[in-house]
């Protein structure tokens, strides 16, 4: 089955849409069935994988969007890409993650990792919506927990968390907490 016309309205709606859908949402915008909404993202999918194309598919975060090849972004990203959000300092970067790889994890449980204060970092990493409180732990004070969000792993180009690179042994301890914390 070929599925022209439907292909081309699923990668219209990616491409208008600007952020990873999920099948079911593709199936609400476009009227087509689960069914041939799935074929349609193959039929892209066949397409992109050409040597003449520069975009692909992405899944992230259980929804798929439309990026450019991660071989050409490299090159791009600096022209392309959003200057200010990709750009976070060392301090930053290193508090983003403690956060991705130890989640859900508190403020100072964060600060027990990195060994200085972190709210500062939180709270930039909050306003550019990389992470989001995910609840509250179950000890006195009830302290916020904090993990990441959907962006944070769009702008990694990550499918799921999962998709972390795996740390060795040595960095892996790094990122464990203490049992008494």
């Amino acid at each position: 089955m070929e599925l022209s016309k439907e292909t081309a309205l699923i990668e219209t709606i990616l491409y208008l849409e600007g952020e990873p859908l999920d099948e079911a949402a593709l199936g609400r915008i476009s009227g087509l069935s689960h069914d041939v909404v799935k074929q349609t993202l193959e039929n892209l999918a066949g397409r992109y994988a050409a040597d003449d194309c520069g975009l692909e598919l992405s899944h992230i975060g259980g929804g798929v969007m439309i990026s450019p090849k991660k071989v050409y972004w490299e090159n791009l990203r600096m022209q392309y890409g959003k200057k200010n959000d990709s750009r976070l300092s060392r301090a930053a970067m290193e508090t983003l993650a403690i956060i991705a790889y130890s989640q859900p994890v508190t403020r100072a449980e964060v600060e027990a990792i990195r060994g200085v204060q972190a709210d500062n970092m939180i709270r930039l990493l909050l306003d550019k919506n990389l992470i989001r409180e995910m609840g509250k732990k179950d000890i006195p004070g009830k302290p916020a927990q904090y993990g990441t969000t959907r962006e944070f792993l769009k702008i990694f180009r990550l499918g799921s968390i999962a998709d972390l690179p795996k740390l060795d042994e040595s960095e892996a301890e790094r990122f464990e907490l203490n049992s008494e914390s």
